[in-house]
Order: C-alpha cells, then sequence, then structure tokens
C-alpha cells in the first residue's frame, strides 16, 4: 500500500512497520548553516521543528561539498560528499538515522577506493577497498559487523599480505602471511607450501 502527500510517501506491507520514503526531487536544499543540531536529542532542527529536506555544505567555490536527505530531523535518504573540483567522494543511504544499502567511496581520480553493505547500520557481506592505482588493497567477509570467512589483503604490487579465515571469531591463518590453513566442516586442515 502506498499513500503519498507533503512530499513523503508511506508503505506498509503486511507483516512490516510502516517506513516513510522522501520524494528528492521536491524537497527542499537548505543551508546546513540554517539548520540547528541539538545534540540532546540527535536531531536536526529549523525554526525550532524537525528539520525535513536536504541540507547543504558548500566550498567556499560554490560547489557542493555535501548534501544529505533528513526526515524529521533524522539522516534518512542519500548522503553524497564531494572534493573540492566537484568530483563525488562518498555516497550511502540512510534509513532511520542508520546506514542501509551500499556505501562507496572514491579517490579524487575518480577511481573506487572502498565498497560496502550496510543492514540497519550494521556491516554486512563483503567489503572491498582499493589503493589509488585501482589495484585491489582488501577484501573482507563480514557477517552482523564482525569478520567472518575468508579476509584477504594485497600490497600495492599485488603481493598478498593478509590472507586468513575467521569463524566463531577465531583467525585461523597468519596475518601478514599466506594462508596455511584452511578450515573443511569447522575442521582445520594444513595445506602444502
Amino acid at each position: 500500500m502506498l499513500i503519498s502527500c507533503n512530499n513523503i510517501a508511506t508503505t506498509k506491507e503486511e507483516g512490516s512497520s510502516t517506513s516513510e520514503i522522501l520524494n528528492t526531487e521536491t524537497l527542499a536544499e537548505i543551508s546546513i548553516s540554517q539548520l540547528t543540531l541539538h545534540p540532546n536529542e540527535g536531531l536536526l532542527y529549523q525554526n525550532e521543528k524537525p528539520f525535513t529536506g536536504i541540507a547543504v555544505s558548500k566550498y567556499p567555490n560554490g560547489i557542493p561539498s555535501e548534501k544529505v536527505t533528513y526526515l524529521n530531523g533524522i539522516k534518512n535518504g542519500l548522503q553524497t560528499k564531494w572534493f573540492a573540483d566537484g568530483i563525488k567522494s562518498f555516497e550511502t543511504t540512510y534509513t532511520n538515522g542508520k546506514r542501509n544499502g551500499t556505501s562507496t567511496t572514491w579517490w579524487k581520480n575518480g577511481k573506487l577506493r572502498s565498497q560496502g553493505s550496510y543492514t540497519n547500520g550494521i556491516a554486512q557481506g563483503t567489503h572491498e577497498q582499493w589503493y589509488i592505482s585501482g589495484a585491489p588493497f582488501k577484501k573482507l567477509s563480514l557477517v552482523n559487523g564482525k569478520e567472518e570467512g575468508l579476509q584477504q589483503s594485497w600490497r600495492e604490487n599485488g603481493k598478498i599480505y593478509n590472507n586468513y579465515e575467521a569463524k566463531n571469531g577465531r583467525i585461523f591463518g597468519l596475518k601478514r602471511a599466506n594462508l596455511c590453513f584452511q578450515l573443511e566442516d569447522g575442521v582445520i586442515t594444513t595445506t602444502a607450501r
């Protein structure tokens, strides 16, 4: 079911709680300098009311440095940051003040710097990082924000630096070395080098 008014669409599916999705095309963009953070509540206000809209910060040259979508004073929607030359540096999405979905960062040269997914503010799944050259730096597998499964990192020359498996909070293998232990159905096995 979808009900819409005042630039806010409310959705409710059977067995779920109500969530609000903002139509950012019609939201007002307001300078962050016109807004007030109430730290005790953790809410952003405009004229003594929780802010709904897009808060914008700009560099002295007029290029936006950051845009954040808010609903009732809480981050809810897209957050984007840019370098002073207008190249995008960061993008993520919030739901009720928590990261949800893919978060991505870029180097100033436009190449990917990092990418990973979040659910209710907790890191989940594969999180990757790259050197400024574009070469892989890290590949982490996360479950509920904790390492679980194969974890790898490389030096910029491509040589593997970390290569281990994490299971139930324990690390199998060596950091700063090649993987010498593997888990098969929870049992440690060694591999010949």
